[in-house]
């Protein structure tokens, strides 16, 4: 998988407070993801992007808010999530990967 594809694979990482939680409690880490992606490129692009052993990776699609902004119905965009869990002992920086 090249450098391209990785970021094609994984879009951003998902900083929340959930997500702090899960780092701390079982060694898991969110990522916004294409939604064409399978848990297999997600799984390659983590790997290879950040020098890991993935556990297991979790998916969930997630479903765009409807809003309304100047009397206007609207809604917000699809978009799926993956939660990859790693190996004990090893973990992520996520504000730092190599291109």
């Amino acid at each position: 998988m090249s450098a391209v594809n990785v970021f094609e694979v994984l879009r951003a990482p998902r900083v929340s407070e959930k997500t702090a939680r899960l780092q701390e409690l079982s060694n898991q880490y969110a990522f916004e993801v294409s939604r064409e992606a399978s848990k297999a490129d997600i799984k390659a692009a983590v790997e290879q992007l950040f020098d890991v052993s993935v556990k297991s990776v979790n998916v969930v699609n997630v479903k765009g808010k409807s809003r309304a902004f100047r009397n206007r119905a609207g809604r917000r965009g699809d978009w799926r999530k993956a939660y990859v869990t790693l190996a004990d002992g090893q973990s992520i920086d996520v504000t730092s990967a190599k291109a």
